[in-house]
């Protein structure tokens, strides 16, 4: 027979058809559901932006998430090997694989921070949180513990202006004398001589830019941030967070080092987990002082945002998002099911689970929220903030200003947030390393384990500048670049690639092998949506993102030209490799023929291939003997939930 055979470990499957559902709830329902959704729907008219919501999701997040999942399912495949349907868009996984591996650079960083801050509340359950109070060893001038004063009810004048000061620069109101001894026709020759009224109401230009101790705490003793130098000058590592990332990673490679046999079996506890927490969080929530005003500010509608269209395109992205469609992972983890799995039931499922969680955790963050607000005298607006700004400062301010056991629910809550984390992290590493190895089987397959060490500790180095005193300037840039517009054009690929040169009506047919033949009028949502409303909504996300771009930054700190140059390097360089797929294929298949499904394209194993009333697919092993007659090569390895044997050679190319 040729050359020797080389025994290949099969590819593997779910040990359970629940290992799949929880796998896929995990990864969609992640950290974006936390801190994203509730600031989102604030900002966009409370209330009135479960419309958009609701309206993107059936005609963007729906389609998308179950043509994925059949895309992957049906060929066995990562998001690589699959485009044997059309090798023209093989660099079209190549970028979803870019994509997740950039992401998984930061998003291991963002877990590390929860990892440190859940052992800080774990040692500390017997006493105070270290950013209950303001520190002199770590905490400014500008820190400040006590609520914000409620002037309206103080009554002594003496005391009114001792709070007012404390709130005050002196040097600033000294130099607002002159024009308010002009407003008001009274000499004042020091600002001892102004009153309180005059104080609150008159000289806000003066006010102190006061920190909350949690804004303190994260920003000069977790980050040392103030010991860096803007993006040019990260700093110095922090020993801390780098044993905390390696910690983070080592989880990750125990994980993931036997596939999805091993983290099939740990969403069963990180995709269940969260809801604990958040219903815990919620109950406590509602019985603080002061929730009503979150709530009320989360949900009241405001019915002129919908007449903005950013609005809509702020709802379209967070769709797309918190989905997760085009990084790969619903490709890579719907190639381990079985292939009779029923997708349309597990893309009803998902999806509607995912946009309830958003919607629920909203409920649990903005009664903490509003308890913070009215703890300290502002409005709802002045504690709330999206991304780590969030789950970092005002949650953590707010848990640790309960009345009971803040310790306790602080490590809850960051418990909740590592486990949110873990979910998505495997899907985006599963992704990589089943891109690679699919496209590297002979090479690769065995050495599965050694692979999967060898990206974590790839994943370890790239995360360490990260994790310098500046280095959230970095994992900003990262944040606000890796997956934004070209997440879009990668899904609008797919669409392009599957029902316009493959062909809608082949891809029906395949779906009809796996679940069943389907009534006519079932297909209509399909054939619209995938054909024209989601393309069209993917445009217009694409042209709303644009129009509304703003550079990157960080608090106060705008970013430099070259860091944004970097950022859209990350940005394009996705881009580049389905441009470069499309000239290579071109070249190795010529053109139109790279456009043409290869003879493997289709089910991983002869007996669902038979399945196909259209016989439009050749036997594996056919395919296998046919080569060896006309090569003598026999280079083999093993799909699906069998050990099947098929030849990536001259002759059949991946």
């Amino acid at each position: 027979m040729g050359q020797k055979e080389k025994e290949i470990l099969d590819r593997g499957n779910w040990s359970g058809r629940l290992d799949f559902i929880l796998s896929c709830i995990g990864f969609s329902v992640g950290l974006g559901n936390v801190w994203r959704f509730p600031y989102l729907c604030y900002r966009n008219g409370g209330g009135a932006f479960l419309i958009p919501y609701a309206i993107m999701l059936v005609i963007a997040g729906i389609p998308l998430y179950f043509f994925e999942l059949s895309f992957g399912q049906f060929a066995s495949q990562g998001p690589i090997t699959v485009w044997t349907v059309s090798p023209f868009f093989m660099g079209v996984g190549w970028a979803m694989v870019l994509i997740s591996a950039m992401v998984c650079t930061y998003y291991n960083v963002i877990i590390m921070y929860s990892v440190y801050y859940m052992m800080v509340s774990f040692v500390t359950m017997d006493g105070d949180l270290p950013w209950q109070h303001c520190d002199h060893e770590w905490a400014s001038d500008l820190c400040r513990e006590k609520p914000y004063p409620k002037f309206d009810s103080m009554t002594n004048e003496t005391d009114k202006i001792k709070s007012a000061m404390e709130l005050k620069d002196t040097s600033c109101l000294t130099g607002l004398l002159a024009n308010l001894s002009a407003s008001f026709s009274v000499t004042y020759n020091t600002y001892n001589d102004l009153n309180s009224s005059i104080l609150i109401e008159n000289t806000t230009a003066c006010d102190k830019d006061l920190k909350l101790p949690s804004e303190e705490y994260f920003e000069r003793y977790v980050l040392r941030l103030h010991e860096a130098n803007g993006f040019g000058d990260f700093g110095g590592v922090s020993l801390k967070l780098v044993i905390c990332l390696l910690l983070t990673w080592v989880v990750i490679f125990f994980c993931l080092m036997k596939g999805i046999k091993s983290s099939g079996k740990v969403v069963y506890f990180t995709a269940t987990f969260p809801y604990i927490v958040l219903v815990i969080l919620l109950i406590r929530g509602l019985t603080l002082e002061g929730f009503e005003k979150g709530i009320e500010f989360y949900m009241v509608p405001d019915w002129q945002k919908l007449k903005d269209p950013k609005v809509w395109g702020d709802a379209a992205t967070q769709i797309f998002y918190s989905l997760g469609v085009a990084f790969g992972g619903l490709l890579t983890m719907s190639s381990y099911n079985r292939f009779k799995n029923n997708t349309i039931r597990d893309a009803f499922l998902v999806t509607l689970i995912n946009c309830c969680t958003s919607v629920f955790a909203g409920f649990a963050v903005f009664s903490l929220l509003g308890f913070m607000a009215h703890t300290l005298n502002r409005d709802v607006k002045d504690v709330v903030d999206s991304g780590p700004g969030l789950a970092f400062i005002a949650y953590p301010e707010g848990i640790a200003r309960m009345p009971a056991a803040p310790a306790f629910f602080s490590f809850l809550f960051f418990f909740m947030i590592f486990t949110l984390g873990l979910d998505s992290q495997f899907a985006m590493m599963e992704t990589v390393i089943s891109g690679f190895i699919d496209a590297f089987p002979v090479f690769l397959r065995p050495k599965k384990t050694l692979f999967t060490f060898i990206l974590c500790v790839i994943g370890f180095l790239l995360g360490m500048p990260q994790v310098c005193k500046g280095g959230i300037y970095l994992l900003t840039l990262i944040d606000w670049y890796s997956g934004s517009y070209n997440l879009m054009i990668v899904s609008l690929c797919e669409l392009v690639g599957i029902c316009y040169v493959y062909g809608i009506n082949n891809f029906r047919h395949d779906i009809e092998m796996m679940v069943g033949i389907q009534h006519p009028a079932f297909w209509i949502y399909w054939y619209i949506t995938w054909m024209f409303i989601t393309p069209v909504a993917i445009i217009f996300i694409v042209i709303m993102s644009g129009l509304n771009y703003a550079p990157a930054y960080y608090g106060d700190y705008v970013f430099p030209g070259y860091a944004e140059a970097l950022g859209w390097l990350m940005v394009c360089s996705p881009l580049a490799l389905i441009v470069l797929g499309f000239i290579v294929q071109s070249i190795r298949y010529g053109f139109p023929g790279a456009l043409k499904k290869q003879p493997e394209w289709g089910p991983a194993l002869d007996e669902d291939r038979d399945q196909d009333p259209r016989k439009r697919y050749d036997r594996i092993n056919e395919l296998r003997h046919r080569t060896i007659a006309s090569n003598g090569k026999d280079n083999l390895a093993y799909v699906g939930d069998k050990k099947v044997k098929y030849i990536p050679t001259d002759q059949i190319r991946l």
